[in-house]
């Protein structure tokens, strides 16, 4: 008796190598099909053709891809709206499970085949698309932090030709064109940023009350904002310090007991916003901020470990107030729950190695790189990977 159909799709700029396999109660995986199509919308047609012809009515399909950059997106939006229920894995966590069945070769179709797999023998959680609203503003913070990459890049340029033997007015000033483009450009880019936020009312409102909060910007809120859906699929903030990568990690076996520290195996853009507040809220004595930077630092004595500590709080903080509807009061916030508040060097991942040794037995649990969804229907066999 077959309990699952799975498609696994590998999908590059042009075209999408698809396998259909099915999964029995003895759990042994068939593949019964593959094809490739062209990663279009006539090509999306055909692949729903094509899936139908393969599966029955009666028997659950979920469709199984990889993240691959923006050319995954169009794919997983049709077939979300044709009813289909899409799981989208980040493309290190198929490349582990890939390996971990033994394939050594790599193309396009043994991946697809691997996919399929992978969604026939777990269950995956299921994707759900981005709001409009949220899906244009990351659009806009991520072009922003485009053309400031690309600035640095530029700048660096010009600065290292002062140090040149020879100086050709023409180059120069060609650099510097180029910068006061960029500049240019960034201006427009925080103008339309913040125009985006007042089109919504409800988030510009929220918007408003967390920004009281001294050292944060526009642009690092919308960041988080913008990569986090609005809080949308999060639950608690738990899952919120996983999905950025600060979440901890440990290195024990048997008597050997290592450094714990953050996994960084999630959104690096949000982790990236972060840096520049949280240098600013210590500089400006923000008191909880302040407080955590000094009570962590003086345990370890590393600045940038008690740094990040700061970027974690920044961050929960940030989800409080926007699921409280609240505004930041620095007072008040010092007597938030204890879970929320009070973050110890060890919560953060930088426990120092005599502590470690001398309480060997620490249970740490990490969601690494996890993204909440809501199911939207249970599937009847697997264990969640993620």
């Amino acid at each position: 008796m077959n309990l699952k159909y799975s498609v696994g799709l590998d999908v590059s700029s042009k075209k999408i190598n698809a396998c259909i396999s099915v999964i029995d109660e003895k759990q042994k995986v068939v593949t019964k099909s593959s094809t490739v199509i062209s990663n279009t919308l006539k090509g999306f047609s055909s692949l729903e053709e094509w899936i139908l012809k393969h599966t029955k009515e009666t028997i659950p399909v979920v469709i199984c891809m990889e993240a691959t950059g923006i050319y995954h997106e169009n794919c997983a939006y049709y077939l979300y709206g044709k009813a289909f229920e899409v799981s989208i894995i980040l493309p290190n966590k198929a490349k582990k499970y890939l390996e971990a069945i033994g394939l050594k070769s790599k193309n396009d179709s043994i991946d697809a085949k691997g996919l399929s797999q992978m969604g026939a023998e777990q269950c995956l959680e299921l994707w759900e698309p981005m709001g409009t609203f949220f899906y244009e503003l990351r659009l806009l913070t991520r072009q922003h932090q485009n053309v400031t990459e690309l600035k640095t890049v530029i700048k660096n340029q010009k600065d290292a030709l002062s140090f040149a033997m020879h100086h050709l007015d023409s180059v120069t000033n060609q650099l510097e064109q180029t910068i006061s483009l960029f500049e240019t450009q960034l201006k427009e880019l925080d103008k339309e940023i913040k125009s985006h936020l007042r089109s919504n009312k409800e988030v510009y409102d929220k918007a408003e009350n967390i920004l009281k909060m001294k050292g944060l910007g526009v642009l690092t809120l919308s960041t988080v904002l913008a990569e986090t859906n609005g809080f949308t699929l999060f639950t608690n903030y738990k899952q919120l310090v996983s999905y950025a990568g600060y979440d901890v990690v440990e290195a024990q076996s048997g008597k050997r007991v290592g450094k714990t520290k953050i996994s960084k195996r999630g959104n690096s853009r949000i982790r990236r916003a972060l840096h520049m507040p949280s240098l600013v809220v210590i500089q400006c004595k923000v008191k909880p901020f302040k407080d955590l930077f000094d009570r962590t630092y003086e345990k370890h004595g590393v600045k940038m470990k008690s740094y990040v500590a700061v970027q974690k709080k920044i961050l929960t903080m940030i989800y409080h107030l926007w699921k409280k509807n609240e505004a930041y009061d620095a007072i008040y916030h010092l007597n938030i729950q204890e879970e929320e508040q009070k973050i110890t060097s060890r919560e953060c991942g930088f426990e120092e190695d005599k502590m470690q040794k001398n309480s060997p037995n620490i249970n740490i649990e990490a969601t690494q790189g996890k993204h909440p969804v809501n199911n939207r229907k249970k599937l009847p066999l697997g264990v969640t990977n993620i």
